[in-house]
């Protein structure tokens, strides 16, 4: 057995971010608290002392501010106002209050690369001419000539497509009749990009993070981070950029002329070629990052954006409380990633290749250093995520019969996962990402073991990227489905708390597996899924995990699908492969993710047998004694 030895010490930020377990809400689908169908900010008020009882540090609530919904709020018309569907700023502040009291810090969404088309200012740049100072907020752009010379400017600017599927442009009409300018949108036609050259956008974008730091927000979690700067003339591209880079070979997805090409998926940098000694996790040129855009994209990953990251640090540094921002951004290697978490920038990235690496040793334990060896060379604490409100689920992707797959979307005519198989894995993972020095961020469900709603059917969808493709990705609905908490309810109770006799359906259809993972039917429930996360964010606690220590373990060995490390007195063993592995000789099972979720449930702590295992699609917390 060969790796490359890798150790950490303990993390010296006192910040709370830097080892907080951060629970993900999707405002939608978290909790209705007026039983019209629709999640809103009173039902997360309602929830909070469950969060609390969860044993997470802080809540990031996706977007809630005044929007169209046609990207589920990330079309922001208004940045300073609550959407009426999910209540008033009055409800906000109620919500930041009670969290504050409850010990818990409240992130939430600022969405910087576009507005949607009814901001006010998108509607001034419709009506103003071309050249305008309204315009120059935008990215507005003459058409090419369809015929030399001709002035008909019916060409787009450049072929650049919408991460969305489609071209990333669309042309206004003139007041009279006659076709206009083009406007850039790298994601829907209802999301044009903000134009970051303009000193009134920064402007702007300042008064926005002060409004809702006044407020007494405790950070921001920023959206398509690695956008909004594009390169200097916008040259023609001819690759097609994703923001959560999914599986082309996938069966269901036929690839539109020049998507992709030839591009490497960002997760098949972890499936590098066996060395010398068959270890992928050998030497760093055995699994040399790679790029997951060939050739590199004009409007991603810009030297720019870190010149904003820079002013925002400062707007920051000027409130108390250790107040952070979190990069959404799809960048690789990890190196690159790194710069967005200097110490003059954000505080941290979310690690998405830890996310990618799927349920495979050599793949996770690739993903792990890397992190960790990046975040350290910048001094910053490293995160760990495994699904959000953009990804199938993890139960759902590691039940697929290659659990490192990362299909964009199951629909029913797709493979459908092992739910049993899945949902081991999706809890042994859980242990391996809460133990892992840094912040852990979860996504809203995962603790109850929720699968992705594979079976969906299509005219209940309404992400945009299911319609812009043609249905060829199945689109990210499946895993914003609303919660259950209550089994036998209507909804399964997503309504609870709400005074409505009979509430209205929740916003898209829940499968029938929520019944029997309905929070009220895990909760105290030995062995259940929801008491496996209380147990694992407990220990994290306890033994101080977040801010510990790290350094691969004498059994080790992801050859063999073993991957084991050491965070301060917590020795965490996951078995990735197929034979039981062995408990090493001086520990007990403190915590396992196997069906007898502890160690007096399995009998280890009694028996303290020899012979005692980690089972294959399972991991355990091991202590001395």
């Amino acid at each position: 057995m060969t790796h490359r030895p890798i150790s950490t010490p303990a993390s010296e930020t006192a910040a709370w971010w830097a080892h907080a377990a951060v629970y993900q809400i999707y405002p939608r689908s978290f909790s209705d608290g007026n039983g019209d169908g629709m999640g809103d900010l009173p039902g997360v008020t309602a929830r909070l002392p469950y969060l609390q009882q969860l044993g997470v540090d802080a809540v990031w609530l996706s977007p809630f501010y005044r929007s169209p919904q046609a990207d589920g709020g990330y079309d922001v018309a208004d940045y300073r106002q609550v959407d009426p569907a999910f209540g008033t700023l009055a409800d906000f502040d109620a919500m930041l209050d009670e969290a504050h009291s409850r010990g818990l810090k409240v992130i939430v969404d600022l969405v910087p690369n576009h507005t949607s088309d009814e901001h006010v200012w998108f509607q001034e740049a419709l009506a103003a001419e071309p050249g305008s100072a309204a315009r120059e907020r935008y990215m507005f752009r003459p058409g090419k000539d369809g015929v030399p010379g001709s002035g008909d400017g019916n060409i787009a600017p450049n072929n650049w497509k919408s991460i969305f599927g489609g071209p990333a442009w669309t042309r206004t009409t003139n007041a009279d009749g006659s076709p206009g300018d083009w406007y850039l949108h790298l994601f829907d036609t209802k999301q044009p990009d903000l134009n970051w050259e303009n000193p009134e956008v920064w402007e702007e974008m300042r008064s926005v993070l002060r409004f809702w730091l006044d407020r007494g927000v405790d950070g921001f979690r920023v959206d398509v981070a690695h956008g909004m700067v594009k390169e200097a003339g916008l040259p023609d591209w001819e690759g097609v950029a994703a923001m959560v880079e999914g599986a082309a070979e996938a069966a269901h997805v036929t690839d539109p002329p020049g998507a992709h090409g030839e591009a490497v998926e960002p997760h098949t940098a972890h499936a590098a070629p066996a060395g010398p000694t068959g270890n992928a996790a050998g030497s760093a040129a055995e699994h040399e990052p790679v790029s997951p855009l060939y050739p590199p994209s004009p409007f991603f990953d810009q030297d720019g954006v870190h010149d904003i990251y820079r002013d925002w640090n400062r707007v920051l540094a000027g409130y108390d409380g250790d107040r952070m921002l979190v990069a959404e951004a799809w960048v690789e290697p990890a190196e690159r990633l790194a710069r967005y978490i200097r110490p003059d920038e954000m505080q941290q990235a979310f690690n998405f290749d830890f996310l990618l690496a799927g349920w495979d040793a050599q793949r996770m334990a690739v993903a792990i250093e890397d992190s960790l060896q990046a975040a350290a060379s910048v001094g910053a604490p490293s995160t760990w995520v495994l699904s959000n409100h953009d990804t199938v689920r993890h139960p759902s992707r590691f039940g697929l019969q290659d659990p490192t797959t990362f299909p964009k979307g199951i629909a029913a005519e797709d493979e459908q996962p092992d739910a049993a198989l899945g949902l081991a894995r999706a809890r042994a993972a859980t242990l391996v990402s809460l133990a892992l020095p840094g912040s852990a961020y979860i996504y809203q469900g995962e603790e109850l073991g929720l699968p992705e709603h594979t079976t969906l059917p299509a005219e209940a969808r309404q992400d945009p990227t299911f319609f812009r493709t043609n249905g060829i990705e199945r689109g990210r609905d499946g895993c914003r489905v609303p919660l259950p908490w209550k089994s036998g309810a209507p909804g399964y109770g997503f309504a609870a708390a709400s005074s409505a006799k009979d509430p209205a359906a929740p916003w898209l259809p829940q499968p029938e597996s929520f019944e029997d993972l309905a929070a009220d039917r895990q909760d105290g429930v030995k062995g259940s899924t929801l008491e496996l996360y209380r147990s694992a964010l407990a220990a994290r606690r306890s033994h101080g995990l977040g801010s510990g220590t790290f350094c691969w373990a004498d059994n080790h060995d992801p050859e063999l699908g073993v991957l084991a490390f050491v965070n301060r007195d917590v020795l965490v063993v996951a078995n990735t492969g197929a034979d039981p592995t062995p408990i090493p000789d001086g520990y007990r099972v403190a915590l396992s993710s196997a069906p007898a979720s502890s160690a007096q449930e399995s009998g280890a702590e009694e028996s303290g047998a020899d012979d005692a295992v980690v089972a294959p699609n399972s991991a355990a917390y091991l202590v001395a004694g």
